[in-house]
């Protein structure tokens, strides 16, 4: 396959002040990775030269200024990488910086996704199309700082920017995939945010993802949000009320649906290979296990919008942003699963 003919995954850096840009280089580094796609870099020069320059990476990118001349632009089809250069910030804006957040560094990475998702909806032929975003860690914090707080994170921006109904947050790892029901919201929200409707909605999602991921006839398993999957009523009735009804009629549709299963001892089954994927009610009900078993392998899959998105299953780590201590893994893993997403 030569350069031209590989699909193309639009990746944004990051929080320039986070360990964004650091496995973006890494990650990139491999050849093998570069080998399955083209990549454009939507973020900023000097912090992916300091990130190489710490890991002692020769720079393997192409530069090319935001908004350069179509003609330009259309160079990019002959190499493996290219980084659409962001001048709206000046060069130095981040060096020096304290590694926290930041509104400057809130602003950037926000503008970083959106140029990523506006490549993707781009008209075929245009010189920077892609198939397909790859997201590097963003603080929500410092989207909020920058004015962005209506966006609680990538998921909900992709959403509305690809005017997508259906979403959700799945996450994929070697042997343990989680999809959530609620996502961003505090804990106290989520028996309201249970509605028969949205849980039925994830289990179809799930269904989907699992089919796009190759797997014919998924076996889904639906969490309980109460302990013991309430009990029979006696320790909560939202598994009688909303859940149980929800995998029924998943059921009449044909899914394999089963549960509610008590969240303690479901993942475990799930990863001796008895489930395809686990639907968890809320955000750490199913993020736990995935982190506590496939730390740095998991990647973070938005589901229903019509361009795959994936993402690393960390946060920014600006405790320990350039220090060239970020493990790779999991924004390698995120490259490689967008490119399989397309081919599939």
């Amino acid at each position: 396959m030569t350069t031209a003919d590989r699909p193309v995954i639009a990746v944004s850096m990051g929080d320039p002040l986070g360990i964004g840009p650091e496995v973006v280089v890494k990650a990139l580094a491999d050849r093998h990775v570069r080998a399955r796609a083209r990549f454009l870099i939507f973020g900023i020069q000097q912090p992916m030269m300091d990130a190489a320059e710490a890991a002692g990476i020769d720079p393997y990118w192409w530069r090319m200024p935001r908004g350069a001349p179509e003609p330009v632009a259309a160079t990019t089809s002959h190499q493996d990488v290219v980084l659409i250069d962001d001048t709206r910030f000046p060069t130095d804006a981040f060096a020096s910086r304290e590694r926290t957040n930041s509104k400057d560094a809130g602003e950037a990475s926000f503008r970083f996704v959106e140029d990523a998702i506006a490549s993707a909806r781009a008209a075929p032929g245009h010189p920077l199309r892609a198939v397909a975003v790859a997201t590097a860690p963003i603080s929500k914090t410092a989207w909020s700082m920058a004015g962005h707080a209506q966006w609680p994170g990538h998921t909900e921006l992709f959403a509305s920017r690809f005017h997508a109904k259906r979403t959700a947050m799945m996450f994929v790892s070697p042997r343990l995939r989680v999809l959530l029901a609620t996502t961003h919201i505090p804990l106290a929200q989520v028996p309201d945010a249970l509605t028969l409707g949205r849980v039925l909605e994830k289990i179809e999602l799930a269904h989907e993802a699992c089919v796009k991921l190759g797997i014919s006839k998924p076996r889904v398993a639906v969490c309980g949000l109460n302990p013991h999957a309430g009990e029979d009523g006696l320790l909560g009735d939202d598994e009688r009320r909303v859940i149980r009804p929800a995998i029924d009629l998943a059921r009449e549709q044909g899914l394999d649906a089963t549960g509610p299963h008590p969240a303690d001892t479901v993942f475990e089954r799930a990863l001796a290979g008895k489930f395809d994927v686990v639907v968890a009610m809320y955000h750490d009900q199913g993020l736990i296990p995935v982190k506590t078993f496939f730390r740095d392998e998991a990647v973070n899959v938005t589901v229903g919008l019509p361009a795959p998105r994936t993402s690393p299953d960390h946060g920014t780590a600006f405790d320990i942003a350039g220090k060239n201590m970020a493990d790779a893994r999991s924004m390698r893993c995120a490259l490689e699963l967008a490119a399989d997403m397309v081919r599939r």
